[in-house]
Parts: C-alpha cells; sequence; structure tokens
C-alpha cells in the first residue's frame, strides 16, 4: 500500500518536525536475552520516548491532526499553504472552529490532543470505564474535554461516532468502518516513522518482526513498511494480542474480518480492543506471518525481563502493553512447533516495537517484581507469509 511505504514516511516526517519535541527514538540491543533465548539477536524500538508522550501513538493522532487541519486551512484559503504555518495565527484562527475528538484506550486520545492543542483546535475525548484516571489526567491535561462512556473501547468508539455526526465534529480514530478509511490510513502512516527509523538503525535487515495489536494498525503500517522497504526478503511479521482480545487472532483462524468476545479485562490495556480494523486486516489477513495470543502471566513476565535485563543489556522502560511483542516471542520458542514454523533459530534477527513506555506510572510499578509465572496458555495461528 503506497500511503505506507517510503512515500508515506517521509510526508509524516515533514509534519512531525514541526513538533518540538520531534527526534529518533532509540534502538536497543539485547545481546545477552538473545543468547538466553537462543536466537542471533534482538533489537528493541523503544517509543516510551516519543514526543514526550512516552507511545509510538504520539506519531499517529498528532500527524492525522495536523494533515486535517492543514486541509481545512488549505480549502478556506484557496491555495496551498505551507506546512511551517501550522502555528501560525491564521491556521490557528481556522483549526479553533473545528472540533477534534476520538474514543480511546489512553494513548491515542493523548495524541490527538497534544495535535489539538498544538493547532488550537477544540478537542473531546471518549474514554470508557477502564481507562487509568492516571491515563485520563494526562490527556485531560492537553486541554481536552474528557467523556467517560459506559462498557468497553469499542463502545466508546461508537459514541465518539455519534455525537460527531450529531454536533459537526472530526473524528480522528485509528480504527476504521465501512465508509471511514481516510483518517485511519492517515493515523497509520504516521506509524511508518517509527518502522523506517527501526529499519534505518539495523545493520542487517530483521528476519523476524514481533508487533503487539489492539484494532491492527501499528501491525499493519509496520508490515506494510516492510515489505515496501524489503520487497520479497521482507521479515516475517508476527501479531501479537492478549488472548483475552485476540480479535486478529480471530480473524486469522476464521480466514475473514472477524471479532472476539468480550469478557474480562485484560492487564494489557492499550491492546483490549475486540473489533479489528477493517484496512488493518487487509493487510495483515494477507502478509502477517503468523498470530498469537498471550495469558495475562506473559507481559508481566517480560516487562519485569526489560526492566531486570542480564548481564550489560541496557534496562528498557515497558509498559504493560509495550513489552507484548517481547512476551509473544518467549511465548513463540516455548512452542516447539511455532518456534519450527517461524524459523525461530540461532540465525534468528529480532525486531520488537515498546510501545509505550510507563504511561501509567502506579500500574508500572506494582507490576515490576512481580512473579510472572511461566508463560502457559494462549496460542499460536500462523498466516501465509
Amino acid at each position: 500500500m503506497q500511503a505506507l511505504g517510503r512515500d508515506g514516511r517521509a510526508l509524516a516526517e515533514a509534519l512531525l518536525t514541526l513538533c518540538p519535541a520531534h527526534k529518533r527514538t532509540p534502538l536497543h540491543r539485547l545481546p545477552a536475552l538473545a543468547a538466553a533465548l537462543g536466537v542471533g539477536s534482538i533489537a528493541v524500538k523503544d517509543e516510551g520516548f516519543r514526543l514526550g508522550l512516552k507511545s509510538f501513538k504520539a506519531l499517529g493522532g498528532a500527524y492525522a491532526v495536523m494533515r486535517l487541519v492543514l486541509g481545512r486551512v488549505e480549502a478556506a484559503l484557496g491555495r496551498p499553504v505551507d506546512p511551517r504555518a501550522l502555528v501560525s495565527d491564521t491556521v490557528r484562527a481556522i483549526a479553533a472552529g473545528m472540533t477534534l475528538c476520538c474514543a480511546t484506550d489512553g494513548n491515542h486520545g493523548r495524541s490527538v490532543a497534544a495535535g489539538a492543542r498544538l493547532v488550537g483546535s477544540p478537542c473531546v475525548i471518549f474514554v470508557h470505564g477502564g481507562v487509568s484516571p492516571e491515563r485520563v489526567a494526562a490527556i485531560a491535561a492537553f486541554g481536552a474535554r474528557i467523556v467517560t462512556v459506559p462498557g468497553s473501547y469499542d463502545d466508546s468508539v461508537v459514541e465518539a461516532a455519534r455525537q460527531a455526526a450529531q454536533n459537526g465534529w472530526t473524528v480522528v480514530s485509528d480504527t476504521s468502518w465501512n465508509g471511514y478509511e481516510d483518517i485511519p490510513l492517515t493515523v497509520m502512516q504516521g506509524y511508518t516513522v517509527m518502522a523506517g527509523e527501526a529499519f534505518d538503525a539495523l545493520p542487517a535487515p530483521p528476519t523476524h518482526v514481533f508487533v503487539q495489536a489492539g484494532v491492527g494498525g501499528v501491525a499493519a503500517a509496520v508490515c506494510a513498511h516492510a515489505h515496501d522497504i524489503f520487497g520479497v526478503a521482507a521479515p516475517k511479521l508476527v501479531v501479537v494480542e492478549p488472548e483475552r482480545a485476540a480479535c486478529l487472532f480471530a480473524s486469522a483462524r476464521a480466514g475473514r474480518l472477524a471479532s472476539a468476545p468480550h469478557g474480562e479485562a485484560t492487564i494489557m490495556g492499550m491492546l483490549e480492543c475486540h473489533e479489528p480494523s477493517p484496512i488493518a486486516w487487509e493487510i495483515l489477513g494477507a502478509l502477517a506471518g503468523g498470530f498469537v495470543t498471550l495469558p495475562e502471566s506473559a507481559a508481566v513476565e517480560a516487562l519485569n525481563r526489560l526492566a531486570r535485563p542480564l548481564h550489560d543489556d541496557p534496562p528498557i522502560v515497558a509498559g504493560e502493553s509495550g513489552c507484548a511483542g517481547l512476551a509473544g516471542l518467549i511465548a513463540c520458542l516455548r512452542d516447539p512447533a511455532a518456534r519450527d514454523a517461524l524459523g525461530l533459530d540461532a540465525a534468528a534477527r529480532i525486531l520488537i516495537f515498546n510501545t509505550e513506555g510507563a504511561t501509567d506510572p502506579a500500574l508500572y510499578r506494582s507490576l515490576v517484581d512481580m512473579g510472572a509465572g511461566d508463560v502457559a496458555g494462549g496460542g499460536v495461528a500462523r498466516g501465509g507469509h
């Protein structure tokens, strides 16, 4: 998909460089952990430093806001506008009449709210009851109005769309639905910056990429960008989800778009999505190399492995959802059939994304040192790549 290739990354970077805190995030090597797990190398792209928002989501929502406002300004003025004018009084006057909204588990809403403050647009963020007070406060700190919706993340998505239609607001969602694809694709385009930075920094292309998924946007963006960069030599991409909210795993098993049943909440709250994004599934259903589900203990173990590294490996602060890529790798290495099917051997070069830092510091502190137990349960479904 061209929008998620090299040109898409260039478009996103051109706008994101206008953000005062924009800079490349670090790529850490973990040779001691790789040796202990029996793979050739492990690299972790650490998004806990992204734009001061502690999450890769900073690349998507804020970028989409900037693109939308730029488009509205150009339509109002009847001429092209230099992106550097986004922070000008003229642009802010037009943006002030454009209310932006979205549903969130925490990180996407924070990014949209930050983008809205940058350009001067009013912002309304819809959260469900499972979003922690710390994450809600972080969103509100950017001046967004918070609306709490009973039920799940999917319920908040529906309510955000309903109120937006009623009030003439613009929804900046990271999930798509029928007739609403352009903005989610723009959000995903922002994520290609993360993928491209990681590929640029690696001495050799990865053989495997493990990416966590909620609705699937970031996994699909990484997957599509890898195929644009590497072509037939693209790494096997494995999608990782909590077993309590595994909508992409359900889709892989069904061979079509499918939802996951609602049930007990998962500790991996940023991944707690039961309906996949159709445009993300279109990419992942065709190109992903596997789909893995995780029990709750897997996230706690992976979080602690990163917080308390082996030997000279650097410590990494990874939130309970940010560490899921590593947890997925460990789960596959403990499953002989998955290990063999994916070719996870001593020559494997693994790329993982720490998609968030400690965005809920109190929860992070409570999980560090918690006994994780064995990564039992979960499941593995292999895809077509």
